[in-house]
């Protein structure tokens, strides 16, 4: 066996102590070398190495533990001058009392106006709603030792622990919250506490003589900072007893603007800000857009239909600032440079003084930069998703559909459903208002929009390309207060048709500003023949069978000749007679059929627009069928060849030809 030489293993302990090694290192060396054998005298070396050796390491251990708790509690003492107001110090003592030790609950009693009671003041990590606002004796267990005897407390398990007598209510607050380990030091400012800093733990715990007396410096540095607060409270208060009612309103004013400033930067859009301006004027308020629709309100205003009256807006905006209205209410303009964003209404339950007029104008500056930042998020990351989806989806930056598709459904947009495309183009400059307008618009609607040159593209669910171009048109036209010209076409669905169905709304406000349809709504349908000729789809066949498709029809189930007898009288310029001479018929029958024909297509069908219309379908239809390889037939031969397409209709009452596909009479117009 090797002999193990003292001195060398020595040196090595020291080195693992020097290198701050665990003990776990020194006790396997120590070990080690017990075991390769050594002498007597060198094994009690060894062994007292070891001792030395653990010692060493747990004064380290404990010194270390002590500058980390000094360190936390100079913080705590940078946060504590930091805080001036009592409640904002009794919310650090707390917090930072359960960190120094690493606890579960801490709070803080004072005396109460009742002598020989305390009440619960604060509390920090509680889980129970019983613990603020407790009334204690002032001599039970823990709250005794430290406010009265203003020396510390501690137990590992308070509910076990027998040797001081138990306060039920206290003994009530222990057991709801699950406490087991509790220390309470003195809030001390000199020799005299004021009050009492309890910290507890949900686990038992034997509590080291340094950590009771970092919680007694942590009592006494909360006691002179909250005797500091005091003090400031009580001095406020005095110098505000001083002051004249002026110098009191203009503080009122700054005051209420750094709480403003608070509520607009925290992110909760104008309604809590709304709030707080009713509550002030104790009276209600209301927040219109532009347009008169209701964004916000707080109180409890009059009915005034959901909508800010015309006076009050326009009054309102004409002054630039707050207006008195007839009703006794007051209106003041919401604005953002020069841009007008609303209006802001309020119904004040007292009479308004030149404090609350200079009150409702800060409320409406504020309320105006709520506005722009909630449509700034509105129109942040996800309004910046859904414009830049809708270039991508108009041609600006091609990906596959499919992506497309998908991130519109992310947007909550289905592409697979009808949806319209609408352009508005305004006559004059717009500024911003036509971009804010149209931010706000489709997200009422649940669409997309892109500002392009001088005009707005929008993407709307819907069917009725009509309508569509009306509504967009009657509210645009109000907010910007000018003429605006608006086209819609579709339904499109799929990405795919989103593009198209533009190109086909893009020609179609275009050929309206080039007839002098200026400030109009339109649909490329509802333009007739024109929208043929606009139309991205073509779609003859739809617009032969809507203008003389019923007359066809009629032929088919009748065996009449009403199709050829409208080409003739066209052919012939409209005159009866020659085109009696045509068909080697008598004139009285042309007659009878044109009257037949005026039943079918109804009263106005020879006026020029429709007259123009009805003629056009005929010629397309002959030139389909042509271009079908067909010959020259009539056109009631093409629109009852079973190439045509038409849309389905109910079965007719009689079908007089055995053999043909049965087809519904069209209602009369």
């Amino acid at each position: 066996m090797s002999q193990i030489r003292v001195g060398s293993d020595a040196l090595a302990v020291l080195e693992l102590l020097a290198g701050e090694a665990p003990v776990e290192q020194v006790e396997a060396l120590v070990t080690r070398a017990l075991e390769e054998g050594v002498a007597e005298a060198e094994r009690d070396v060894l062994t007292r190495a070891r001792g030395l050796a653990l010692r060493i390491h747990a004064q380290s251990g404990r010194r270390q533990q002590r500058e980390m708790g000094l360190s936390a509690l100079v913080d705590t003492a940078r946060e504590l001058a930091a805080s001036q107001e009592l409640d904002a110090v009794l919310k650090v003592v707390t917090r930072r009392a359960r960190l120094l030790l690493g606890l579960d609950m801490a709070f803080i009693s004072f005396p109460a106006e009742e002598q020989g009671f305390v009440h619960v003041r604060s509390s920090d990590g509680h889980t129970s709603t019983s613990t603020v606002g407790l009334r204690l004796l002032a001599d039970a267990g823990p709250v005794g030792e430290a406010l009265v005897n203003s020396a510390p407390f501690w137990t590992p398990d308070y509910p076990a622990d027998k040797r001081f007598r138990h306060h039920p209510a206290f003994d009530e607050v222990v057991e709801a919250e699950a406490l087991r380990a509790l220390v309470a030091v003195p809030l001390s400012l000199g020799a005299r506490p004021v009050g009492a800093l309890y910290v507890a733990d949900r686990n038992v715990r034997h509590f080291s003589a340094d950590e009771i007396s970092l919680m007694s410096s942590l009592g006494d540095l909360a006691g002179a900072a909250i005797e500091s607060a005091r003090l400031l409270d009580a001095a406020t208060a005095a110098v505000a007893a001083l002051e004249g009612p002026a110098l009191r309103r203009e503080r009122e004013l700054s005051e209420t603007q750094s709480l403003f400033t608070g509520l607009v930067l925290n992110g909760g859009g104008p309604q809590p800000l709304v709030a707080e301006l009713a509550r002030r004027l104790d009276g209600a308020v209301r927040v219109h857009a532009l347009d008169g629709t209701l964004l916000t309100t707080a109180g409890e205003p009059p009915d005034t239909g959901g909508t800010a009256r015309p006076p009050a807006t326009s009054e309102a905006r004409a002054a630039g600032a707050p207006v008195a209205l007839a009703d006794g209410s007051w209106a003041a303009p919401i604005v953002a440079g020069e841009e007008h964003l609303g209006t802001l209404l309020t119904f004040p339950g007292q009479r308004f003084t030149e404090f609350d007029e200079r009150l409702l104008g800060l409320g409406a500056r504020f309320t105006a930069i709520a506005l722009l930042l909630e449509a700034g998020r509105s129109a942040g990351v996800h309004g910046r998703i859904r414009h830049s989806l809708l270039d991508e989806l108009l041609g600006l930056a091609g990906r596959p559909p499919h992506l497309l598709e998908a991130r519109a459904r992310r947007c909550g947009i289905d592409l697979d459903e009808p949806h319209l495309v609408v352009i508005a183009r305004p006559e004059r400059s717009f500024g911003s208002e036509l971009g804010s307008w149209a931010a706000s618009y489709t997200q009422r609607m649940n669409g997309l929009m892109s500002l392009r040159k001088d005009c707005a593209v929008l993407l709307l669910a819907g069917n009725d390309a009509g309508a569509a171009a009306r509504a967009v048109h009657d509210e645009l036209s109000q907010v910007l207060d000018q003429r605006v010209t608006v086209a819609a076409a579709g339904p499109a669905t799929g990405a795919r048709s989103v593009t198209g169905t533009h190109q086909e709304a893009q020609r179609c406000v275009d050929a309206m500003t080039a007839v002098g349809a200026v400030g109009r709504a339109a649909s490329p349908r509802e333009l007739g023949g024109l929208g043929v000729l606009l139309s991205g789809s073509h779609d003859v066949g739809a617009f032969i069978d809507a203008t003389i498709g019923p007359v066809a029809d009629y032929d088919r189930q009748r065996l009449t000749e009403l199709v050829p007898t409208l080409e003739a009288y066209f052919d012939t310029g409209a005159s009866p007679t020659y085109a009696a001479e045509r068909l080697h018929v008598h004139p009285n029958t042309v007659t009878r059929r044109l009257e037949r024909i005026g039943e079918l297509l109804g009263s106005g069908w020879q006026q020029p627009e429709r007259a123009f219309e009805v003629q056009l379908a005929l010629r397309l239809s002959r030139i389909r069928h042509v271009l079908r390889g067909g010959g020259p037939p009539s056109a009631g031969a093409v629109l009852g060849s079973p190439d045509v397409w038409r849309p389905p209709r109910r079965r007719p009452r009689d079908v007089t030809k055995p053999g043909t596909p049965a087809l519904a009479s069209r209602p009369r117009r």
